[in-house]
């Protein structure tokens, strides 16, 4: 039998092989398309919680990573698992990513996320991003050459808190007791407590300290802090503590608790004042890791970035809801005053 032509452009006639071979091509296009786009690199990026409270680092991570010519969706994927506040499920998430074989695992957000995807490979490039002091936590062998498959970007975060606590008790220089809101469940907990109980002890103060590692747990602890009618509250630095900021604004203002926290979404939010590491230098430089590694880098020969700069954000309106003046000192050193 013969099929007139016509049919795929020919000028003569086409036999039945004829067509069931060009069939079989065209067939096979959006395969290859699809070989095109799974060749396109994959990023992993592995989050303690969910896209919204990562919103705004998010913007700062693509940022550095458009810095290095990458761009979502253009020329690079990103995998994003996120744990919704379970550190616990963070090392599945980690191995999930790990065994899609992605370029890289970005883990940001604190030495829970690092320390889990460092469990789940020793092979495939990680870059953390985190408060605490990773060669402490032997995520690398040093920080000039880390070695092995780990590097990214470390804040001053973990090392300001005693600072939070001066500057409750330069707000309140009468008082004598201080409540402190600990995550136990962080790696950082036990130093940052070691280091606020140093610095109690060189103001003279007493601390009272407050655990929580769930939501119900933070009303219980500015419930407690309200009823002990401590100088003030001061908050450990912790993700998730830093990604509740909202929340942590809210319960300060309706249990009438001054606090300070290190993130300034918390003032922002309409909470007293933060004093932490700027997150958005931190994740922006996440980003640029992340493209010179896809772009063929080797983590090894890529030196831990430390992000120097601390920020103090101050809320006058949230002060004058609780009836305080600021001195004019802690103003002064304010990076920013919200009115």
């Amino acid at each position: 039998m013969r099929f007139e032509s016509c049919a795929f452009g020919h000028a003569g006639p086409t036999t039945r092989r004829d067509v069931i071979t060009l069939i079989g091509a065209a067939a096979a296009w959006p395969v290859a398309a699809s070989a095109q786009q799974q060749a396109m690199p994959v990023i992993g990026y592995l989050g303690s919680e969910s896209p919204e409270p990562y919103a705004s680092r998010l913007v700062a991570f693509r940022d550095g990573l458009s810095e290095t010519g990458y761009v979502e969706g253009r020329n690079v994927a990103i995998d994003f698992r996120w744990a919704e506040g379970r550190y616990s499920r963070l090392p599945a998430l980690a191995m999930d990513l790990a065994a899609r074989r992605v370029a890289v695992i970005v883990a940001p957000g604190g030495a829970e996320v690092a320390l889990a995807a460092r469990s789940a490979t020793t092979t495939i490039p990680i870059v953390f991003e985190m408060g605490g002091d990773p060669l402490m936590l032997g995520l690398v062998a040093s920080l000039s050459r880390p070695g092995g498959n780990l590097t990214g970007v470390t804040s001053l975060s973990v090392e300001v808190s005693r600072k939070r606590l001066e500057f409750m008790s330069e707000l309140f220089p009468n008082a004598t007791t201080f409540a402190v809101a600990v995550n136990t469940t962080s790696p950082t907990s036990a130093l940052q407590l070691k280091n606020l109980h140093a610095a109690a002890d060189s103001l003279g103060l007493q601390l009272r300290i407050l655990t929580a590692s769930s939501e119900a747990e933070l009303n219980d602890v500015f419930r407690a802090a309200s009823e002990m009618r401590v100088g003030g509250l001061v908050f450990t630095s912790d993700p998730y503590f830093a990604y509740r900021s909202h929340q942590l604004a809210a319960l300060a203002i309706r249990h009438g608790v001054p606090t300070i926290t290190q993130a300034r979404d918390f003032p922002i939010a309409g909470g007293l004042m933060s004093y932490g590491g700027d997150f958005q230098q931190s994740h922006r430089h996440t980003g640029i890791y992340a493209g010179r590694i896809v772009r063929g880098e080797k983590p090894s020969d890529l030196p831990v970035q430390r992000v120097t700069k601390v920020e103090l954000f101050v809320n006058l309106k949230a002060a004058n809801g609780l009836g305080l003046a600021i001195p004019p000192s802690l103003l002064s050193s304010a990076d920013v005053v919200i009115e």
